[in-house]
């Protein structure tokens, strides 16, 4: 299969030559385009999610060995969200090389988060069924670096940071909403809505209801920044 001239490039950057090509070109095909013979990316995104998580859960891991779970917990939420995902999307130019719909190209398709950050994970898992995680763990490593070591300046109490943004600007405090729990009693999973009276609003989840609320917190915080910085 012969690759488009974008993702050619998409494929330099990274730092791997496909054995395969048509997993990078599944990987980069957004659902508004796919069709019976051309499927799309979302298989690939479930599997480079699981891909993401392993290889940032050993890095920090092994970067702080005297971290316990409650530290280690706060910053992997950071390190492996859509937002994030969708940063490092832009930093090698991902969306250049996507195989976008139309009505998905005219409303901007190739800088949504959410988008960019499925397509993330999709190239990762791309990568992997390519090469194994041989070959998908030193790229993730590469792209989310400086990150890791950031990672705990940036999951440090975003509740707090939150409140103090919204009562500067005369809001009442964020509020923190449980939309959603799943999985067995003993590995659940919380999906926390954090809320501000103006409507901002950005739903995370996580192990624990504290963890899902700082991760809230944190993606709102972004959110809220990158708008006034814009």
């Amino acid at each position: 299969m012969k690759l488009s001239a974008e993702a050619r490039a998409l494929q330099d950057r990274l730092g791997h030559t496909f054995r395969k090509p048509e997993l990078l070109a599944r990987a980069l095909t957004h659902p508004s385009i796919a069709s019976a013979t051309r499927p799309s990316n979302q298989r690939l995104e479930f599997l480079g999610d699981r891909v993401l998580n392993l290889v940032i859960a050993e890095a920090l891991f092994l970067h702080d060995r005297l971290a316990d779970e409650g530290q280690l917990a706060p910053r992997y939420n950071v390190l492996v969200r859509k937002e994030t995902c969708a940063d490092v999307a832009r930093q090698i130019d991902l969306g250049s090389a996507l195989k976008l719909g139309r009505s998905e190209m005219m409303s901007g398709g190739r800088r949504k988060n959410a988008l960019l950050g499925d397509a993330m994970e999709a190239v990762l898992a791309a990568i992997y069924l390519d090469g194994g995680l041989d070959a998908a763990k030193p790229i993730v490593l590469r792209l989310w670096g400086d990150r890791i070591e950031v990672a705990d300046d940036q999951a440090r109490d975003a509740k707090t940071a939150l409140q103090e943004w919204a009562q500067a600007r005369g809001m009442q405090p964020p509020r923190y909403i449980q939309t959603a729990r799943s999985g067995p009693d003993h590995a659940p999973m919380f999906a926390i809505c954090a809320k501000l009276e103006n409507g901002a609003q950005e739903t995370a989840s996580a192990g624990s209801k504290r963890q899902a609320e700082q991760a809230a917190a944190q993606a709102l915080l972004l959110r809220l920044e990158s708008g006034e910085s814009a």
